[in-house]
Order: C-alpha cells, then structure tokens, then sequence
C-alpha cells in the first residue's frame, strides 16, 4: 500500500525540499526526470546509474514525494514518477533550474 500524501504546492517546505536534493542518489533521479519527463522507476534507476536495490530506490522516491518534488503513479504493475517542476517553480521560484544548471556544471 501506498500511503505517501504528496504535498499541495503551498504547502511544500524548502528544509525538506533541500534536504530530499542534499543526497546524491536524489538528485540524480531529479536530474534525470528533468531530462526525460515521466519514467518508469525501474528505467530512473538503470539509466541514472543508480546501482541499489528496488527497495532503496523506493525509499529514496518516498523522501522526493514527501517533499514534493515528484509523484508518482502506477499504471498495472509498474509505478512511474514524474517531477513536479511546475508546482516547485510556483513554491520556489528558480530554485530547481538554479540546482538542475550547478548539477550540470559539476558533471562537466
């Protein structure tokens, strides 16, 4: 069962928004969703390079959802998770273009 309750916009803090971008596993998924849109989370995890278990991976999207920065939705048996860009933008204004554009300058 399912029981995370992803924040409204407005109710999005930037303490745990910073905090969900803080571990580096996160921000790639992030990064990653950002380039490609909606992606099932078995593909997040194989082209990210996150090498961890299923189980982890689901923790690590259960910290991003709490803070509101993705959703997740499950067609069948696959789940697949979505950045919430628009809804960050609307909260914190540049906050996700100016993380997405330093990630990029360190990993060039």
């Amino acid at each position: 069962m399912d029981d995370v309750v992803e924040p409204a916009a407005d109710a999005m803090r930037l303490p745990k928004v910073l905090a969900a971008l803080a571990d580096p596993h996160r921000l790639a998924s992030v990064c990653f969703l950002a380039r490609n849109g909606e992606s099932w989370c078995a593909q997040v995890m194989k082209e990210a390079g996150l090498e961890m278990s299923k189980s982890t991976f689901s923790h690590h999207l259960r910290i991003l959802r709490e803070a509101g920065l993705v959703t997740k939705r499950i067609q069948g048996a696959k789940g697949y998770a979505r950045l919430r860009k628009d809804d960050v933008d609307q909260r914190f204004p540049g906050l996700l273009d100016s993380v997405l554009n330093a990630d990029t300058a360190v990993r060039t």
